[in-house]
């Protein structure tokens, strides 16, 4: 069995801040829970299925995209700001388009192979750090502040990417997020 996920990624300057805080705070304070992971915003949870019917995703998605073109919204997704909960520090992220857009993936998406339902995620966020050290939080936070200004301009890339067991990422497709 194959594991699969979707999400949305930044691309551009505010990737490169994140990129680079992700850098620094692993060099000042070691590796947390968000270094497995390339900046991203998860839409769905991972699943399972075999690699031969990879495909029946990629085409589910771009036919849910594609149909979601019509009523896109501009911006398609919103930061709405930094945010600091105890073990958790990113970015807060809004898109109605974009959750809509995977609803319809999800309805749209058979696979006699795959053996659990495709888990949507509605708390919409990007992860700058979490699972830290308690002792690293104030510093953590004060460079998360420094580094990443989250009204800078950002496009967005919509990925269907496959985790493999060595931790490999492999990005199969991607859609751009932005208006026509």
């Amino acid at each position: 069995m194959a594991t699969y996920i979707v999400y949305a990624c930044p691309v551009g300057e505010l990737a490169d801040q994140i990129q680079h805080f992700f850098d620094q705070s692993r060099e000042r304070f070691g590796a947390n829970a968000a270094h497995q992971y390339m900046p991203h915003c998860t839409l769905t949870g991972f699943f399972e299925d075999r690699p031969e019917a990879m495909p029946i995703y990629s085409q589910a998605i771009d036919q849910a995209y594609r149909r979601a073109l019509a009523a896109q919204s501009s911006p398609v997704i919103t930061v709405k700001g930094l945010s600091f909960q105890p073990e958790w520090y990113g970015l807060e992220i809004e898109s109605s388009w974009l959750k809509r857009l995977m609803v319809n993936f999800a309805r749209t998406t058979p696979s006699p192979t795959r053996k659990a339902a495709l888990r949507l995620k509605t708390w919409l966020h990007l992860s700058l750090a979490y699972d830290f050290a308690p002792q690293h939080s104030q510093s953590l936070g004060a460079l998360a502040k420094e580094l990443v200004d989250p009204t800078t301009e950002v496009q967005w890339q919509l990925r269907f990417y496959q985790r493999e067991p060595s931790g490999k990422w492999i990005c199969h497709y991607s859609w751009p997020l932005e208006p026509a």
